[in-house]
């Protein structure tokens, strides 16, 4: 499984909200976009499927801007890149049990070795959280502050 430039940068831009948005703040994707190096116009695609997976939240208005719509103890990696790249399988396969001729009959002798990984692979990024990972954040990167620029 190869993790799309989408699934990195989703992650990265859900860390630095998670670790911006402490204290009732929100944060700007202009400031997410600066600290990140990212650009805005991709970071506003990116947010798209993570407020329908339910994991972020928008709030409008002077001071709105982005939070986490949960606690970030309670949101991990597998989360957020299922909510940007769909299922983390390494092959179609084991997500799409119809997309393989021999699997459908039962002949596919490889089939466990995919499904095997796969497991393996989510409960990995199952076992991380987002607050984990906005600790090591703000550890890494203290100086978080961003200007708004008007």
């Amino acid at each position: 499984m190869k993790v799309s430039t989408r699934g990195r940068y989703g992650l990265r831009a859900m860390v630095d909200i998670a670790a911006n948005a402490r204290e009732g703040k929100c944060v700007s994707l202009s400031c997410v976009a600066k600290r990140q190096d990212i650009s805005e116009s991709y970071l506003e695609q990116l947010v798209l499927p993570l407020r329908r997976a339910g994991l972020l939240r928008s709030i409008r208005g002077a001071q709105g801007g982005y939070e986490p719509a949960k606690d970030p103890a309670d949101i991990t990696v597998g989360d957020i890149l299922r909510a940007i790249e769909g299922p983390m399988s390494l092959v179609d396969c084991v997500s799409r049990a119809e997309s393989c001729s021999l699997a459908k009959c039962g002949k596919c002798v490889t089939r466990d070795v995919w499904e095997k990984l796969s497991v393996s692979v989510n409960q990995a990024a199952d076992s991380i959280t987002l607050a984990e990972l906005a600790d090591n954040y703000i550890k890494v990167c203290p100086d978080l502050e961003c200007v708004e620029d008007n």
